[in-house]
């Protein structure tokens, strides 16, 4: 019974030890996406009472091209902050729980592409999708509040070129999350071999 206790208080005191580098990795990402969109919500909100004409919650208001707006701030914190900060707690899962360490060079290589792709393309795809959003939006407002009076035919225009871009940036997006999510079954297949 004693041996028992002291290999358990061995195996925890191991574990509890074990580096967990993609996790650490994923929350630091989480932090800096936080920070961004925090960043961006303050300049939105000091801007709305004094610089930024027409303003922002005139744009959003108005519906139309300004929903691209809305949807793409909506996604930077639901994937930019939220789904990289979920992405760490299946890093922690496998490196802290399972004590399964990302040390192959493919699930490496998985890894690395999750945390890079999902990054780079939640800040592009919703970067533009906001700025877009933006000003389409504010193009279709009445002139006398600093709009420009724009039909939705007028709007499409500014809409259209970004439409081919935005997608590159999502599917950039979607295939870090795969690429990732393969690493994911690799580790975890590995770890259940084990046993």
């Amino acid at each position: 019974m004693n041996l028992n206790t002291k290999r358990e208080n061995n195996n925890n005191y191991d574990n509890r030890n074990l580096s967990i580098p993609w996790t650490n990795r994923f929350i630091y990402a989480a932090i800096v996406q936080g920070a961004i969109i925090v960043g961006l919500t303050i300049f939105l909100v000091f801007s709305q009472i004094s610089f930024l004409k027409p303003e922002i919650s005139r744009v959003i208001a108005a519906g139309g091209a300004g929903t691209w707006f809305t949807f793409g701030y909506i996604m930077y914190v639901v994937v930019g902050v939220i789904g990289i900060a979920v992405s760490a707690i299946f890093y922690f899962y496998l490196e802290k729980i399972l004590a399964q360490p990302y040390n192959k060079r493919l699930t490496k290589l998985l890894a690395w592409t999750h945390l890079l792709l999902m990054n780079l393309g939640t800040t592009f795809a919703m970067g533009m999708l906001m700025y877009v959003g933006y000003i389409g939006g504010a193009a279709m407002l009445p002139e006398d509040i600093g709009g420009q009076g724009f039909n939705a035919e007028q709007t499409h225009q500014i809409l259209a070129p970004f439409v081919e871009p935005i997608a590159i940036a999502i599917i950039v997006l979607l295939l870090g999350i795969v690429l990732g999510g393969v690493g994911f079954i690799l580790t975890y297949k590995e770890k259940t071999q084990l046993y």
